[in-house]
């Protein structure tokens, strides 16, 4: 056991935790101010089901001894059997190892949730997390993330931090959702705006912030492999802040605050793939092409009538699919150790295998999210009511919401919060 590496695993477990709340708080404010805790929540039971799933037997199926193909693990590890304080997984003790893959997998089923905004049933959600992450995440992280899966060990992709696990499965999964459940209420017609920019900026910061164990922490070390990964991080994310907005200008004549939060995420996203294989000129090219296109993506929506409420497809989907791909023409051998992308010199059978890897982790997804959410659509229901949809999530189902908006007393004289003489301006206003 490593002490260095062991540190920093759980540095970057926890670092990859706290992109939870910041997804909450970044899909929060991007919704309407009706269903505003409902969209934290989706992001919040997470934690909660994930983790008990993922001790029961969602990392044994990942991450546990192959069942034969390379397709799923089998069960031995159940309830985390046989794992104790001796046991490791390379330098670091397994249940430290476990702990920072359960952290993906939460964040991963998390990220679903922004493509069906404003219209689900919340118990419908949470059945719907604990089939998804045992029938979809599960099998992709064995795949990919395991010697013995079977894109890892015929395919021999790269993909240090889960370009297709997270990215392209959640994007994948998230279109597959949209198109069952529906457009909202009101799509292509209102506008929809994010209520609260602050919640969104401040959500996007912890993102990129959590982004740095999601990454360097995937090295599985302390060492030179996750130094790259932190470095290569940085400049995609800032790079592609630069593509989206420039997007944005020539598109529409003006740089949003929400176009650079959203241009962040999405040169986050790219590199997660590709940050232990390419240089930091490779990062920065892969995050302002991640920005362009995801920057004019995400607006297909309104043109092909599919509702991603929060662009979940346009940005983790494509984005993903990107940094993925762009690793066969740019990984270099100095950042590699061996293996080298097209524009390199290093031929074209790296660009073909990440491709394949790509599209086929797509359609997997897709699929199978498919036919989950219809079974739950067409057995217990899948969307609210039209009458709790227009009145708002947040009161309907939980009963609560997320500001007071309810003028309060003041003093003796009747007089409440905010109340001022007819005709007159109050002086906050003035």
């Amino acid at each position: 056991m490593s002490a260095g590496d062991t540190a920093w695993l759980l540095v970057s477990a926890a670092l990859v935790l706290l992109m939870v709340p910041g997804l909450a708080l970044f899909y929060g404010g991007m919704v309407r101010v009706k269903s505003t805790l409902n969209m934290l929540m989706m992001s919040f039971i997470c934690l909660a089901v994930v983790t008990l799933v993922w001790v029961l037997y969602g990392y044994s199926l990942a991450f546990g001894p192959d069942a034969g193909g390379g397709l799923i693990g089998t069960l031995k590890f159940a309830g985390m059997a046989g794992i104790g304080p001796q046991s490791l997984t390379g330098s670091v003790p397994t249940l430290v190892f476990a702990g920072f893959q359960l952290m993906f997998a939460i964040i991963t089923a998390a990220l679903l949730s922004g493509a069906i905004a404003d219209r689900a049933k919340f118990g419908t959600w949470v059945a719907f997390v604990v089939i998804w992450v045992t029938v979809v995440y599960a099998p992709i992280a064995h795949w990919v993330f395991t010697a013995h899966g079977w894109i890892a060990a015929h395919l021999h992709i790269l993909d240090l931090a889960g370009g297709t696990v997270v990215e392209i499965n959640s994007g994948s999964a998230g279109l597959a959702l949209a198109l069952v459940l529906g457009p909202r209420l009101g799509f292509r017609s209102d506008p929809m705006r994010p209520h609260s920019m602050p919640l969104v900026v401040l959500g996007a910061g912890l993102l990129w912030f959590g982004w740095f164990g999601f990454n360097a922490g995937s090295a599985l070390a302390a060492n030179g492999s996750a130094g790259v990964a932190f470095f290569n991080t940085q400049v995609a994310g800032a790079a592609a802040v630069a593509g989206w907005l420039l997007v944005e200008r020539i598109r529409d004549g003006k740089a949003t605050t929400l176009g650079a939060a959203s241009g962040a995420v999405a040169g986050l996203v790219a590199i997660t793939p590709s940050c232990g294989s390419v240089n930091p000129l490779g990062a920065m090219l892969i995050g302002v092409i991640a920005g362009v296109v995801c920057g004019y993506t995400v607006g297909l929506k309104h043109r092909l009538g599919y509702d991603d409420s929060l662009d979940v497809a346009g940005v983790h989907g494509v984005g993903g699919f990107v940094g993925t791909v762009l690793i066969g023409l740019l990984a270099t051998a100095s950042v590699t150790g061996g293996p080298r992308g097209l524009l390199f010199g290093g031929g074209a059978g790296l660009l073909g295998r990440q491709a394949l890897a790509a599209v086929t982790v797509a359609a997997y997804s897709f699929t199978l999210t498919w036919v989950i959410a219809t079974v739950l659509t067409k057995t217990v229901g899948f969307r609210v009511d039209r009458d709790e949809e227009h009145g708002g999530l947040d009161l309907a189902v939980h009963g609560e919401t997320a500001y007071d908006l309810v003028p309060h007393v003041v003093g003796g004289g009747g007089r409440t919060a905010g109340q001022h003489q007819p005709g007159r301006i109050p002086a906050a206003q003035g």
